[in-house]
């Protein structure tokens, strides 16, 4: 953890305002994961600290795209009849619902109906999806953004406050 404090190693950031509080802010500590910078605004809420004047800013922000597998027909039509099977399940079960005679069992059959419906022509997308890339990219992945520090900023009135809290947590042991 990085605690700036009040003089030359100060930031003033305007750009962190919310609606409710348009009110200038001080970067106060930076920290190199989110644990730490929650951990920060939790031990300044223990303080009673007005911790609604305080956000947590990721800064130099990276996308990153963690490859998760390998892609062929197989994996694609299963992830597309999973896609399409949840939402068909929902939509069939709620609508069941509406039947006035007997709801319940209106609703599980409709969901099953639903399900196999969705995984369907979930499936055909994913086909259609797959096969138009012609192998151009086999492989599945999930994206991220990922900040290289937290910034915990503060409203500029509260600033020193929160600071002063702040040093009693590092000397207490309490921060990393």
């Amino acid at each position: 953890m990085t605690i700036h404090h009040s003089g030359a190693h100060s930031r003033t950031d305007t750009s962190a305002g919310t609606a409710q509080s348009m009110s200038r802010r001080r970067t106060i500590a930076s920290f190199t994961n989110y644990r730490g910078a929650e951990r920060a605004v939790d031990h300044l809420s223990d303080n009673k600290f007005p911790v609604d004047r305080t956000a947590i800013i990721g800064a130099d922000v990276r996308m990153v795209e963690q490859v998760v597998g390998r892609l062929n027909w197989g994996r694609a039509l299963l992830n597309g009849a999973l896609s399409g099977a949840v939402p068909g399940l929902f939509f069939g079960w709620i609508f069941g619902l509406f039947d006035l005679i007997n709801p319940l069992v209106a609703a599980f059959t409709l969901a099953l109906y639903g399900l196999v419906f969705g995984a369907v022509i979930g499936a055909v997308i994913a086909a259609i999806s797959y096969g138009l890339q012609r192998g151009r990219r086999d492989f599945s992945s999930v994206t991220m953004m990922v900040p290289s520090r937290y910034d915990l900023v503060v409203d500029e009135e509260v600033a020193d406050e929160a600071q002063r809290l702040l040093a009693g947590m590092t000397t207490a042991g309490g921060a990393a």
